[in-house]
């Protein structure tokens, strides 16, 4: 332990940390919290060159690990996080987080694979959901995501909507907004669209994470032709969301997706940008390609690329970035 006498706070408590850290590493609590910062502002490239020599020297460091897969996963690439993730998992097979993350991580690879190894890597990503809600089953994030997974994926790949309707009455304990969400989204599966309906609308009235819970429901009118409502949604959830957080991005996204209002999907965006509450779940240099992509749709090209080089500022691997730069 420390020595009591020890009266610079800060110098003790990277001591006691020191204690805990693989290796003794005096710095690592700051740099993993410096990393995370980078990643939450959008500054993958930063987040990088923090982790990538942490990891080398420390191999052992699952939180390293984890965040080096976090930022590449942010970066859409895969492929490069899943050993990451993997890493993370050997070292640390009890943390909820990472089994989700390497879960997440299998199922983006998996939407990029062949058809037979896309099988293989989902059956791998459902292990980790699995694992995930067993390390932690009074975790309502954990639960919603396995929940989404077994909605939506076929029995062969370890899906099925009955093993995600056994999941609701825990996670609407848990989380009634979330669940739900769940409910509606087995509806959907199910073709039950009137029931899926009535849950998107019950998961709004429960007042929790409001502004998520229209964008939502606007997702259900834009899938199914009703623009106007799903519009009206997006404007009350701009309303809604004081915060200023990625559901503003999720907000701008159904806009895209419906070719309406690009003034308001910019503004959504824009304001994201501006906030405090960014994060690495939409992360600065996704948002910048996406205005981007608007602007250049409107005839505006130069405003376009300059949103395409603020995002490779940021992240210059970023392939959508790097394609929509060079599309001329």
């Amino acid at each position: 332990m420390p020595s009591r006498n020890c009266t610079n706070r800060i110098l003790c408590a990277a001591a006691l940390a020191a204690l805990l850290l693989p290796h003794g590493n005096l710095f690592a609590a700051n740099d993993h919290a410096a990393a995370h910062a980078a990643m939450a502002e959008g500054r993958a490239d930063d987040a990088l060159n923090i982790l990538r020599p942490m990891t080398r020297e420390h191999p052992n460091d699952a939180e390293a690990q984890n965040l080096l897969c976090r930022v590449l996963m942010s970066e859409e690439r895969a492929d490069d996080a899943v050993p990451a993730c993997e890493r993370a998992v050997a070292i640390a097979p009890n943390d909820a987080q990472y089994q989700l993350a390497l879960a997440h991580a299998d199922g983006s690879k998996a939407e990029h694979a062949s058809p037979f190894t896309a099988l293989s890597i989902a059956r791998r990503a459902r292990d980790h959901f699995e694992a995930a809600a067993r390390i932690a089953p009074g975790n309502w994030s954990v639960l919603s995501d396995l929940g989404e997974y077994y909605a939506e994926a076929p029995g062969i790949a370890g899906g099925g909507v009955e093993k995600a309707r056994r999941l609701l009455p825990q996670l609407m304990k848990l989380n009634p907004a979330r669940g739900h969400w769940l409910a509606a989204r087995i509806a959907e599966e199910t073709k039950d669209y009137s029931t899926a309906e009535q849950e998107f609308k019950l998961a709004v009235a429960t007042g929790l994470n409001l502004p998520e819970g229209l964008v939502n429901l606007a997702e259900f009118y834009r899938k199914h032709n009703r623009n106007s409502e799903a519009e009206d949604c997006i404007r009350k959830a701009e309303t809604a969301d004081t915060a200023h957080d990625p559901v503003l991005v999720d907000a701008a996204t159904q806009l895209q997706k419906m070719g309406r209002n690009d003034d308001l999907a910019l503004h959504l965006l824009r304001l994201y940008l501006a906030s405090a509450n960014r994060t690495e779940d939409a992360p600065a240099f996704a948002v910048h390609t996406q205005i981007g992509q608007i602007l250049q749709r409107e005839g505006n090209r130069a405003a376009a690329d300059r949103e395409y080089n603020d995002a490779l500022a940021l992240a210059h691997d970023y392939a959508p970035a790097q394609k929509a730069l060079h599309s001329h």
